[in-house]
């Protein structure tokens, strides 16, 4: 008797389910999209936001619209969020709603099962194994490596005129191999080098494989960076040697991580860890420049470390320990990470729909964070366009300063790229003069945003 009586309760209670779960997605569908235009078909509007400042094409969509509005770039219909509140929602609050991804093109040449496509338990794998390798224990073993790097870097390009972010990038990715391959990386530089200057080509092409276009030929260097990654993964494996490079982390027995996974992820560290970090570089160089007294107050700062180092009668070597005697070349880091805005957004699509301030953000679609918009607001950064590091005497606000992104998808590397910076800025300051050559107001764009032509300056060595 009991079971013909709750036969109709449970049937009952699920037809309400059903109901009600077909209300809610009908009533998202009724949801407006956010207000925005989608430019032309399948290209959008990419071209008008990487052919300008991208400061003008946020600001004004963000006039115009409010701070949440749609459009489409590189061939993905997308929400823009332009909100501190908004990408706390996206990237801390709500992360389960929005995983982590690129463009296609990205996602193609990077590798699908690279760190910044994957969730889950998975992801906490991966993450966990950059972290091992690029923590600050770890990477206090490499600082004379590094030291290294950037003085030969400085010494050959001393009295000659360069193309700052072409020689940044040379040293960023340098220093990238030196974390993944440890003291190895100089017997495979110049071939990952080459394959790796082809790959970048095509990053933000359409992903439009035939020959002739930058996709193919990337992919067709990403398809031989592969091979040349499986042949160090086998050489490592036949030697049965501990190594404490992030290859090594990846290859642990217990991880039991495939080498095309392994190989997805070196690329993407790659990626993730040379343009990037070469274009801060450029930008405080270009910054420095422009700002006398600035200059004056990090050369006094370097220059005391190595008197006390003099003093004491150490090596004239840098220590973990010099690098946080650095407070106001720290500051100088933080100011050009907020200025230049390395990175203007990221990419995160919506696993469901999801309803923000009234809006439907449909499922599959990307959602963009707009970092440089939160930087330059006026309200959150008096006199956003000026170079200012004393500001960062104060923290900033939760949410208001986020160069490295946040949540449990922010930047695993930052502690990394902040160190080479350092040790670059140290000998770069204490030794090194130089000049910018040409009109130095101009901003170049594609993808991201650098002084004109790369910054040309000359460098010359103090008497």
């Amino acid at each position: 008797m009991e079971l013909h009586f709750l036969l109709p309760l449970f049937a009952s209670l699920l037809f309400v389910f059903v109901f009600l779960k077909k209300f809610i997605q009908s009533n998202n569908r009724r949801l407006p999209l956010p207000p925005g235009t989608m430019g032309w078909p399948y290209v959008g509007e990419t071209f008008h936001l990487y052919s300008q400042n991208p400061n003008v094409f946020f600001a004004s969509k963000q006039k115009r619209y409010g701070s949440v509005f749609k459009t489409h770039i590189l061939g993905c219909p997308c929400v823009m969020i332009s909100s501190p509140e908004a990408a706390k929602f996206v990237l801390v609050t709500k992360a389960h709603l929005f995983k982590p991804t690129f463009p296609a093109s990205k996602e193609r040449m990077l590798g699908k099962q690279a760190i910044f496509f994957s969730q889950g338990q998975y992801h906490t794998q991966l993450r966990r194994l950059v972290l091992r390798a690029f923590m600050p224990e770890s990477i206090k073993s490499i600082i004379s490596n590094i030291e290294s790097i950037a003085q030969h870097s400085l010494h050959s390009l001393q009295g000659r005129l360069i193309t700052t972010f072409q020689e940044m990038k040379t040293y960023t990715f340098n220093v990238a191999l030196l974390s993944i391959l440890g003291e190895e990386e100089v017997l495979y530089r110049g071939d990952l080098k080459r394959c790796y200057y082809i790959l970048e080509q095509g990053y933000n092409s359409m992903p439009i494989n035939v020959p002739g276009t930058f996709f193919n030929k990337s992919m067709k260097a990403r398809k031989e960076l592969a091979r040349i990654l499986a042949k160090i993964i086998s050489t490592r494996r036949q030697m049965k040697m501990e190594h404490n490079d992030l290859l090594g982390s990846f290859m642990g027995d217990k991880e039991c991580l495939s080498d095309q996974q392994i190989a997805d992820n070196v690329i993407g560290v790659i990626f993730a860890a040379r343009d990037t970090t070469a274009s801060v570089l450029t930008w405080i160089i270009k910054y420095l420049g422009d700002n006398p007294s600035v200059l004056k107050a990090v050369t006094d700062e370097q220059e005391a470390i190595i008197r006390e180092k003099e003093k004491c009668g150490e090596e004239q070597c840098l220590s973990w320990a010099d690098t946080k005697k650095m407070p106001i070349t720290s500051r100088v880091i933080q100011e050009t990470l907020r200025v230049a805005s390395i990175l203007s957004f990221t990419f995160r699509e919506a696993v469901e729909d999801v309803e923000y301030e009234g809006y439907l953000i449909p499922k599959g679609w990307k959602v963009l964070p707009l970092f440089r918009n939160i930087h330059h607001s006026p309200e959150i950064f008096p006199d956003p366009e000026k170079f200012d590091p004393s500001r960062f005497e104060v923290v900033p606000k939760p949410n208001t300063f986020m160069p490295f992104g946040n949540g449990t998808h922010s930047c695993p590397g930052n502690e990394l790229a902040k160190l080479e910076i350092l040790i670059f800025l140290h000998h770069l300051t204490t030794k090194y003069r130089w000049s910018m050559v040409g009109s130095n107001s101009g901003i170049q764009y594609g993808p991201f945003a650098l002084p004109q032509n790369g910054l040309p300056i000359r460098l010359i060595r103090k008497s």
